[in-house]
């Protein structure tokens, strides 16, 4: 269908006249820094100053193709067919949206359902339009037959925030594992009490995300005590949602739980590092001292850096960090060999620390 497709005009005002090397450059600008502001959230803890300037200028280039119009649509597909990646799945289908073209919607939705991402790009473009602009299709996608549309559609309310009302009960114990996982985590979003009984149901579902997402949901609704073992065991087993789980288990747990599990996880070399990130968690400013004795062993100096910015994100404007792990020393070195990671100064810190009286003794 897409091969078929292509070649047809986008519908809609007439095609302007464009400079083709311009229009080329803001869709591969448009792409490189969706999917750069994309990878710069999962950074731990998120640079949000550093995200909105990168935002700053991905609108600027979308702002370009608003004004090429259709006429821009050779250089999105071309775009995506050279490097099907999410930035350029992104601007597919925020195009297709934009230009209000329900083929080109169409073939932006079978893009995502070959990729390997969960559609990133087509989530991040559902999220980058007003709720009111997508509402025709999230209303059909998240009643559709297809599982992966229902996904989008509930994606989309996630994104935006927005309650679908009486059929999240239905989509919180839909058949497929992905709808039920982001369905959860709008339950917990959305703080739906009402859905506290499918949420506690559903931490025995026989998929980890959804389970996941349920004891995520049930720490947003106050009921930690039943969330803990759950965001405890995905934190520990270091997957792609562990900070989220840390974070959750920090939050739900009372300070002194929290901290006894942490001292736990500070016995082991290969948990300690998630505990050292966790003290980051718990908005104790005077573990400051503390996190500069971490900075100084290499197994720990990366999790205690991102501790530090998370409980001073002032440090940021500090020259505290480096990401050669060679400029702090042979141990470091020897540790991250050629690798590329981002550690503090630990001797840096504690002048900084000293210097802005966070430090009570030096």
């Amino acid at each position: 269908m897409l091969a078929a497709t292509r070649n047809q005009k986008s519908k809609g005002a007439p095609e302007r006249p464009i400079v083709p090397d311009v229009v080329r450059q803001h869709v591969e600008q448009a792409a490189f820094f969706w999917a750069q502001r994309d990878t710069l959230l999962t950074d731990d803890p998120p640079d949000l100053h550093v995200v909105a300037g990168v935002d700053r200028r991905l609108e600027a280039n979308l702002d370009g193709l608003r004004i090429a119009g259709p006429a821009a649509w050779p250089f999105v597909v071309a775009a995506h067919e050279d490097f099907p990646e999410k930035g350029e799945l992104f601007l597919y289908a925020w195009m297709a949206i934009e230009q209000n073209d329900g083929l080109r919607v169409s073939e932006a939705v079978e893009l995502g359902r070959q990729s390997e991402d969960n559609a990133r790009g087509l989530v991040g473009a559902l999220a980058w339009h007003e709720p009111g602009t997508i509402a025709a299709e999230v209303r059909d996608w998240i009643g559709a037959q297809d599982a992966f549309k229902r996904f989008l559609g509930v994606s989309a309310c996630l994104e935006h925030g927005v309650d679908p009302k009486q059929m999240l009960a239905r989509l919180v114990r839909d058949r497929d594992a992905r709808v039920r996982a982001v369905s959860l985590r709008l339950a917990g979003k959305l703080r739906r009490a009402d859905l506290a009984k499918e949420l506690r149901a559903a931490l025995e579902d026989g998929e980890e995300q959804p389970r996941f997402w349920a004891a995520w949901a049930l720490a947003e609704l106050g009921s930690g005590d039943l969330a803990i073992p759950e965001l405890r065991k995905v934190a520990v087993a270091g997957g792609p949602d562990a900070m989220t789980a840390l974070r959750a288990a920090v939050r739900a747990a009372p300070d002194k739980d929290g901290r006894a599990w942490m001292g736990g996880l500070l016995k082991s070399p290969e948990t300690a590092p998630l505990a050292v990130r966790g003290a980051g968690m718990l908005g104790d400013r005077t573990l400051l001292h503390w996190l500069i004795h971490q900075m100084r062993n290499p197994a720990l100096a990366a999790a205690a850096g991102s501790a530090l910015l998370e409980l001073f994100p002032e440090a940021r404007e500090a020259d505290l960090f480096t990401t050669e792990p060679s400029q702090v020393g042979q141990d470091f070195e020897d540790h991250f060999g050629d690798e590329v990671a981002k550690v503090p100064f630990a001797d840096k810190v504690k002048a900084w620390g000293n210097a802005g009286g966070w430090l009570a003794t030096s």
